[in-house]
């Protein structure tokens, strides 16, 4: 595995169901995009869309772009729901400023 980035019991169920209901079981896929509350936002999709395997967990792989590896290196990526809902998150590690929103983070 290219990336050292931690999946949290949470978030390794919640990748497992969404790539069963998306028709790619066990292959998700995570690549960042420029934020406005912070430089990179979480962005998740089913499927191997391209990239290396940066975490694997409870049967399923979490694909990234290999330009983006140093960039994803030390997270720890968790799930919260609730009755409105959830989301992924960025839980706060050395060298990372998680936004308030949770889904976007700084690199200090």
């Amino acid at each position: 595995m290219a990336a050292n980035l931690r999946l949290t019991a949470a978030a390794a169920a919640e990748l497992g169901r969404q790539a069963a209901v998306a028709g790619t079981p066990g292959q998700m896929h995570l690549d960042l995009t420029p934020g406005e509350c912070a430089q990179h936002v979480l962005r998740i999709r089913a499927g191997h869309l391209a990239g290396v395997a940066i975490a694997r967990a409870d049967g399923v792989t979490l694909h990234a772009p290999a330009e983006q590896l140093k960039l994803l290196e030390g997270l720890c990526l968790d799930y919260r729901g609730d009755l409105s809902g959830g989301g992924f998150l960025i839980r706060n590690t050395d060298g990372v400023e998680p936004c308030a929103c949770g889904s976007a983070f700084s690199r200090l």
